[in-house]
């Protein structure tokens, strides 16, 4: 039994109250489901400003009816001080997940990037240590990387940020480690990496590259690939994400508190691997997918060429074993994929 399944058993026994920020997005809507199936009360707190209704339904159909039942949302806005408090009010941990999470959108609009992962995350983080909260776990970024060159990135090595995103990801960890020392708040951030998964949005001009090509292929459409198709991430599924925002929020080792932590598969993927992987999963199901062919363009603006986690920081502290590779992750969510894109 690993440590990840005796956590899960734990809470199945003894239910926490937990706040979800951002739960009708693509990441918090999965682990609003994670944790309703292990019975746990779910507070949701989203502005719809990224996260989509239908989430949240699909969420409400996926697990038992009394389930369902410990589940409240509020519609609000993390930039709202006022609705922060509210609900963070009664919470053992907060899962802080609400954020404008594409580097393109904050190279156009740096304002409204910093206005909700700054601003945003500052009120969230308040309302928490006001709350007197056991754990606030929040999203953390591999952006916060920048031009550092080596790989696999470790957690104590960052350059220097490539666009408002990542600025804006690293003020979050500057934030949560100055609450820690001045207010005795435990928080831990988390690092991802290129999550992947149901529920995630092929739509608009900043989509993730993942749900944005499979859609693509499924309807015979372009698929574009910035750059030459060498720039290569680190893909995570999303089960492997949240295992590590419960394992994070659960820990009882005092040294693994206040850190900030990679969570990825230590793997590194480029997009043409993908490309051919995501290919060979479709093209049984779509036969125009025999003359398939990618468009190549120009590098985007703000991206790096080269991602890798070192996860471990993550596997010694935390107790984390990602159990799905990319492959298996892209098995995982093909019948979703193949339903909603």
């Amino acid at each position: 039994m690993t440590i990840y399944d005796r956590v899960k058993d734990g809470l199945f026994t003894h239910p926490r109250t937990w706040l979800l920020t951002g739960v009708a997005g693509f990441i918090g809507s999965n682990l609003a489901e994670s944790l309703l199936r292990l019975n746990q009360r779910v507070i949701g707190l989203d502005n719809f400003a990224a996260g989509k209704r239908i989430n949240l339904e699909q969420v409400r159909d996926a697990v038992q009816r009394k389930q369902w039942a410990q589940f409240t949302f509020t519609e609000g806005d993390i930039r709202d001080l006022g609705v922060c408090r509210r609900v963070c009010n009664g919470v053992d941990y907060v899962l802080q997940q609400a954020a404008l999470s594409s580097v393109p959108l904050s190279i156009d609009d740096p304002i409204l990037t910093n206005e909700s992962n700054v601003t945003g995350f500052l009120n969230i983080l308040v309302a928490a240590r006001d709350s007197r909260v056991k754990r606030f776990v929040y999203a953390a970024s591999s952006a916060a990387y920048g031009d550092h060159l080596a790989t696999p990135q470790i957690e104590e090595k960052t350059g220097c940020p490539l666009s408002p995103y990542a600025v804006s990801k690293y003020v979050d960890e500057m934030y949560a480690d100055v609450f820690s020392r001045c207010y005795a708040m435990e928080t831990i951030g988390l690092r991802y990496f290129n999550v992947f998964g149901p529920r995630q949005d092929p739509k608009g001009a900043y989509a993730a590259v993942i749900p944005k090509w499979i859609a693509a292929m499924i309807r015979d459409e372009v698929v574009s690939v910035n750059g030459d198709g060498e720039t290569s991430r680190d893909f995570c599924y999303i089960e492997n994400v949240t295992q590590a925002n419960v394992l994070a929020a659960t820990t009882s080792r005092l040294d693994a508190v206040n850190q900030v932590y990679n969570v990825g598969l230590n793997v590194r993927t480029t997009l043409n691997q993908l490309l051919a992987l995501l290919w060979g999963s479709l093209k049984p199901h779509y036969p125009h997918l025999q003359r398939f062919k990618p468009t190549y363009c120009s590098f985007r603006p703000g991206d790096v060429r080269e991602s890798q986690a070192d996860i471990s920081k993550a596997v010694c502290f935390l107790g984390y074993e990602p159990t799905y590779t990319v492959k298996a992750g892209l098995e995982s969510a093909l019948d979703w994929y193949r339903r909603n894109l």
